[in-house]
């Protein structure tokens, strides 16, 4: 991440700018730690959401909840599928949908990844002191959930 210049100032006092900034900085403390895994945040997210469900979702409905588009969501799905995380198989209900559920491996790597996730998580949000890093996600749950 970038640091900070003199004229950046003017945009400090910004949420958007803050939250951006921050995001990166997370973002790339995440990546680091997950690099050794061979997947990245955004893979990580769709396989905990696809781990998380009691029944098996459709790449359609996985898409839904993480909020992005079909196009994308199979790009995440092809990738995690090379690399044998996930399956996907057409639903016996619905022909036109693809129902897609972690393998074994996938699940194995997400446990993993879910640990390297939360000390990277920790270390980024450690200048905060643990009160401060509850406040702040209870702060941004209000504001998102």
């Amino acid at each position: 991440m970038a640091e900070p210049t003199p004229d950046d100032d003017v945009l400090t006092p910004r949420l958007g700018y803050l939250l951006k900034r921050a995001y990166a900085g997370l973002a790339e403390e995440i990546g680091k730690a997950l690099r050794p895994l061979g997947i990245d945040s955004r893979e990580l997210a769709v396989l905990a959401l696809l781990n998380a469900t009691d029944t098996p979702l459709s790449q359609l409905e996985a898409a839904q909840r993480l909020g992005i588009d079909r196009t994308t969501m199979t790009g995440f799905v092809d990738g995690l599928e090379d690399k044998g995380l996930v399956t996907r198989r057409r639903s016996a209900e619905d022909r036109r949908k693809n129902i897609v559920e972690p393998t074994a491996h996938g699940t194995e790597l997400l446990t993993a990844a879910e640990e390297l996730r939360t000390a990277a998580e920790s270390r980024f949000l450690a200048p905060l002191g643990a009160a401060r890093h509850r406040a702040l996600l209870d702060a941004l749950r209000t504001l998102t959930l």
